[in-house]
């Protein structure tokens, strides 16, 4: 679950992830996200094609859920966009890299908002057969669209991440920006998110872990699955490797 070279610290590697480039800085918090993340996508790919067109509740659900998912990823793709690229290219790194990262978030975006808008139209009672067949279509771009994304930043980003940042940088970004995004509501929800199906041993990398705070996060996972088999009709795990 970790790779670790001389000179650098423990990387976190988890299923599904592409790559845990060595370096100086500990990435496990973003690499907990992109698991998240890659969970979700499955989930809602596989989902969609089950429910039928006229169970407005469950798609007023799934709505909700993917509400929630979308935020999540927007408040993460913002502070890639307005802090972490332009630091690194500030320090030099290799802008065509960044370039391509930052251009693949503009791509998912049309992705979120069709799915939005054919939820909306299936939980108010509007949607028809060929807006769950579109919708269908338009996760599972989504899916294999943002997991080639999180690879590529796995494999180049955090590479230059390695290269570029040290430690109190990344620290500094995460104070100053990523956690910002967040109100003291959002932080529970977003922890049981993260931690749900987590291994012990990867739960014990989120930043600021103490045995109070993964104790809290595991009772907000069990809220969160008994929520997920509500929404999915089973709790989802996601790619296992």
């Amino acid at each position: 679950m970790t790779a670790t070279a001389r000179g650098s610290v423990p990387q976190l590697m988890l299923p599904g992830q592409a790559a845990a480039p060595e370096g100086p800085v500990d990435i496990a918090p973003m690499y907990l996200m992109h698991r998240a993340f890659r969970r979700d996508l499955h989930a809602f790919a596989d989902v969609v094609p089950t429910v039928p067109v006229a169970d407005r509740q469950r798609w007023a659900a799934i709505a909700r859920r993917f509400g929630f998912f979308g935020s999540v990823l927007h408040k993460h793709h913002r502070g890639e966009d307005v802090a972490m690229w332009p630091l690194l290219a500030e320090r030099g790194a290799d802008t065509v890299v960044l370039d391509a990262l930052e251009g693949e978030h503009a791509g998912i975006d049309p992705l979120l908002a069709s799915a939005t808008a054919d939820l909306t139209e299936l939980a108010g009672g509007t949607g028809e057969e060929a807006t769950r067949d579109r919708l269908a279509v338009t996760t599972a771009q989504l899916r294999d669209g943002l997991c080639a994304h999180l690879a590529h930043e796995e494999r180049d980003g955090m590479a230059l991440v390695q290269k570029h940042l040290t430690q109190e940088d990344w620290d500094r970004l995460d104070r100053e920006v990523f956690a910002k995004d967040y109100t003291p509501r959002e932080v529970p929800a977003v922890l049981g998110w993260v931690m749900s199906g987590l291994a012990p041993e990867a739960a014990r990398r989120m930043p600021g872990t103490n045995a109070l705070l993964l104790a809290f996060g595991r009772w907000m996972a069990r809220r969160f699955d008994r929520h997920e088999a509500k929404v999915f009709g089973a709790v989802p795990r996601g790619p296992v490797a």
